[in-house]
């Protein structure tokens, strides 16, 4: 699939971004994606091997509900800062002339009052939960969240905050969609059940994944 051949469902301006960005040809999961209704208002959760082109599937449903949709607000979730800093320098540079794009992971006692002219908001689990119990007034404009490493629900520590977080948020903002992307679900079709959510498997890979053992400075390869 081209993305000639979905012009017609991206907001011109983005459809431009992404010419600009030399984005031509769709790789595997988002053609799947987008058959499975990633045009629609459904949740979605993504189960593709690393580098497979997830964070494009989220950005088609978050730089599109705000161009389409002014005044409506999406919310990055990544577990870590560093990643969080990572995305926000990405989505900055392709999307910075579009809107306003914020990132906030620093003080949990802070609301963090800039967020309020924010279209694009990145953070982390902690620091949105800690938003949440400010009752900041903004998070009723929130019409998308994408929870990167959403497998993280299993862990130990992070997961209760995460899936607090969605559950608080669901039941908040009536006509939240919600993206979730992750290379290592164990449980897919339970978490999509559980999300109501469309489930996106592949196992496409730009790079061959080879397996082998290391012995002696050698490594020899399986068939």
């Amino acid at each position: 699939m081209q993305l000639e051949d979905i012009k017609k469902e991206l907001e011109p301006r983005f459809y431009e971004v992404l010419k600009r960005e030399d984005i031509n040809e769709l790789r595997p999961a988002q053609e799947k994606a987008i058959k499975q209704g990633l045009f629609s208002n459904k949740n979605m959760l993504v189960c593709t091997p690393t580098a497979s082109g997830k964070t494009l599937i989220a950005e088609f449903a978050m730089i599109n509900e705000l161009l389409k949709n002014p005044g409506s607000k999406v919310i990055y979730l990544a577990p870590l800062k560093a990643l969080v800093n990572e995305k926000y320098k990405d989505f900055s540079k392709r999307y910075g002339s579009l809107m306003n794009v914020a990132k906030s992971t620093g003080d949990l006692d802070s609301s963090d009052s800039f967020l309020e002219r924010a279209d694009l908001i990145l953070t982390t689990p902690e620091k949105l939960d800690s938003l949440i119990r400010h009752k900041v007034l903004w998070l009723r404009k929130v019409k998308v969240l994408v929870v990167d490493e959403i497998h993280l629900l299993n862990d130990i520590e992070r997961g209760p905050v995460l899936e607090v977080i969605i559950t608080l948020l669901r039941t908040i903002l009536k006509d939240l969609r919600i993206i979730g992307l992750s290379a290592t679900i164990g449980n897919a079709y339970e978490l999509a059940d559980w999300l109501d959510a469309e489930l996106v498997i592949d196992n496409w890979r730009p790079v061959k994944l080879k397996q082998g053992v290391l012995f002696d400075n050698e490594v020899e390869f399986f068939e």
